[in-house]
């Protein structure tokens, strides 16, 4: 299997959203973001399928070598697929190693902390595991205009805080809990009952957890508003996949909206047809 073919497997197999937004570019840049959303999604396995933090920690630790190659040659190329399908459009899109190793940086915090105590702290990891991947998705999909970075920075919180709000459940289970402490105080919400998907706690609870629930969901829709402001209009048209994303995003939001207790027992999603046809929509018409 060639690293391309590679890089292809690992962003289709993840049924991301993302995956419906790259099917609309054209083939150089499609595969340069198919690339790097491979290696995105190998750095957030690390964290995810490896139990053991020292395993985990080792093989982030193999990664940032990995990254060093692809920047110096004096060790020789990087040996994973993933990497090799990326090399080559490094320099075409001005990604640095900087950003590599932010993204890395980022899945590092996870296996150093499962709580934030207020949003401060909670933006500082979503700037490295979404918002440096905003950047770069954006200088592939073709950024002309250096305001498009701030969009992109703000439009990759976005993406990450309904992320966390998707995976409340997935990620108690996991041990981790992503909404800030203060917050989980000011809605009287436990994190023993977060951890415990509210299984065991009073009658209280999901009456509590929605008021929650929907708190970070109007910050995470007010924040999806934000990006849009602050994208330039001349790179309207070049950042078409990153506003198909965020219309599949939004929708998600809203489905969750709807009964916020639901994302503590499954994940909420959308199916593959509907994210389709909401990219195709702004492909079509230019909008959300």
């Amino acid at each position: 299997m060639t690293p391309e073919a590679y890089a292809q497997d690992k962003a289709a197999a993840s049924g991301s959203s993302f995956y419906y937004a790259f099917l609309f570019l054209p083939p150089p840049r499609r595969a340069a973001i198919t690339a790097f959303y491979a290696f995105c999604r190998e750095i957030d396995d690390v964290v995810d399928e490896v139990h053991d933090p020292g395993v985990a920690q080792a093989k982030l630790n193999w990664w940032r070598q990995q990254v060093l190659r692809c920047f110096n040659d004096a060790h020789g190329p990087p040996e994973h697929p993933a990497l090799l399908a990326l090399r080559p459009h490094l320099p075409v899109y001005g990604i640095e190693s900087a950003h590599l190793m932010q993204v890395i940086d980022g899945c590092q915090m996870d296996l150093e902390q499962t709580r934030y105590l207020d949003y401060a702290s909670l933006q500082r990891y979503c700037h490295l595991v979404a918002g440096v991947v905003g950047e770069v998705a954006a200088r592939i999909f073709g950024q002309t205009d250096p305001a498009t970075t701030a969009y992109a920075h703000r439009l990759g919180l976005a993406f990450q805080l309904t992320n966390i709000i998707r995976d409340v459940g997935e990620d108690a289970m996991r041990g981790r809990i992503y909404l800030p402490v203060n917050e989980l105080q000011r809605f009287d919400i436990k994190a023993h009952e977060l951890l415990r998907r509210g299984q065991t706690s009073d009658d209280t609870f999901f009456r509590r957890f929605e008021a929650l629930m929907r708190f970070q969901i109007e910050r995470a829709l007010g924040c999806y508003d934000e990006a849009l402001t602050l994208l330039p209009g001349a790179d309207r048209r070049s950042q078409k996949p990153g506003l198909m994303m965020a219309s599949i995003y939004r929708t998600l939001l809203r489905e969750i909206a709807t009964e916020p207790q639901l994302v503590l027992s499954r994940r909420v999603s959308l199916t593959p047809l509907r994210k389709f046809w909401l990219a195709w929509k702004v492909q079509a018409l230019g909008r959300l």
